[in-house]
């Protein structure tokens, strides 16, 4: 029986994968339209494991922190734009905040990439940590059923485990249905389950500050040049003889060799392009002024959106 003027130690373990898909959500469908933040993430911990505990945020210690994913390699990452530097920056992000990164290379799998052992490697490196610093709490951020080994052996051994959950779902703007679970196994397992979707949008509503801290903050002079910019941003979707579509939210905007500001000859597939949206004579949204971005503008607008989480 630990004593409640004993410090807990915490260890918290991110499939990075299962967190991207939660901080993507909140950036880009919820109402919030913001990234979570890793150390937003952290203190809300502290305090819900003292919560659970009956203790004090002060004697709840988050010992370790580890993030486990699968990564492009460098030849690879070198053909998408500025991925090896977003990669760098998402990197200086968990250094920042005392997370250990674990990356595997992404596997070739019928012509797809896919992550292939990263919740064996989460698992091993959870439990050798368990038994090296004697952990108290192990907080995972995963959703597979694959993980209940993992949930079994700590708790035989006395640890107590919280989960953090999130379900969802949503149909993207190409009309794919992307549904995000964890599994109840899982949750009937974890001695401290913890719905974050619930958690979040109840805390929202009640402006409670530690749940609004879970989110990046906004720059106010940023907020305020994208409130009076009347240009879009985005990316061409796809070109013909003449005209072309640009990817956009509900229905991709249609434009024309007329309506671009340069050559339309020099656009290709996947460039960054700034428009404007008007509506043609039928009443439909088509976009206008469209102009390629040149390189250092596109950096600067990746390094912007990129603290990731």
């Amino acid at each position: 029986m630990i004593s409640p003027f004993e410090s807990r130690r915490i260890g918290i373990f991110y499939d990075g994968n299962f967190l991207l898909h939660a901080s993507n959500y909140y950036n880009y469908i919820h109402h919030m339209k913001r990234r979570l933040s890793l150390g937003g993430l952290h203190r809300f911990i502290q305090h819900r494991v003292a919560e659970e505990e009956g203790v004090e945020p002060l004697q709840c210690q988050i010992a370790e922190a580890h993030y486990f994913r699968g990564r492009l390699n460098a030849a690879d990452a070198a053909q998408r734009g500025n991925q090896l530097y977003n990669d760098r920056v998402f990197d200086d992000i968990l250094m920042a905040e005392g997370i250990h990164p674990h990356y595997l290379p992404l596997r070739n799998l019928l012509g797809k990439r896919e992550e292939r052992g990263i919740d064996v490697w989460l698992s091993l490196e959870a439990f050798e940590l368990v038994m090296m610093r004697r952990l108290d709490i192990v907080v995972l951020i995963v959703a597979d059923t694959d993980y209940t080994p993992l949930l079994r052996k700590l708790m035989s051994f006395g640890v107590r485990v919280m989960l953090l959950s999130w379900d969802f779902e949503y149909t993207t703007d190409e009309g794919v249905r992307m549904i995000t679970k964890t599994s109840h196994e899982l949750l009937s397992m974890a001695t401290y389950p913890v719905a974050m979707h619930d958690v979040i949008d109840y805390g929202i509503e009640q402006n409670n500050p530690l749940i609004n801290d879970l989110f990046v903050p906004v720059d106010p002079s940023r907020q305020q040049t994208e409130r009076t910019k009347s240009y879009e941003v985005s990316e061409v979707l796809s070109l013909k003889n003449g005209f072309g579509f640009i990817k956009y939210p509900n229905n991709n905007l249609f434009f024309h060799y007329q309506d671009v500001v340069g050559e339309f000859s020099d656009l290709s597939v996947g460039d960054k392009v700034e428009f404007t949206v008007k509506q043609n004579p039928q009443k439909q949204d088509v976009a206008k002024n469209v102009r390629k971005l040149t390189p250092e503008e596109v950096e600067n607008l990746e390094s912007d959106e990129q603290p990731d989480l």
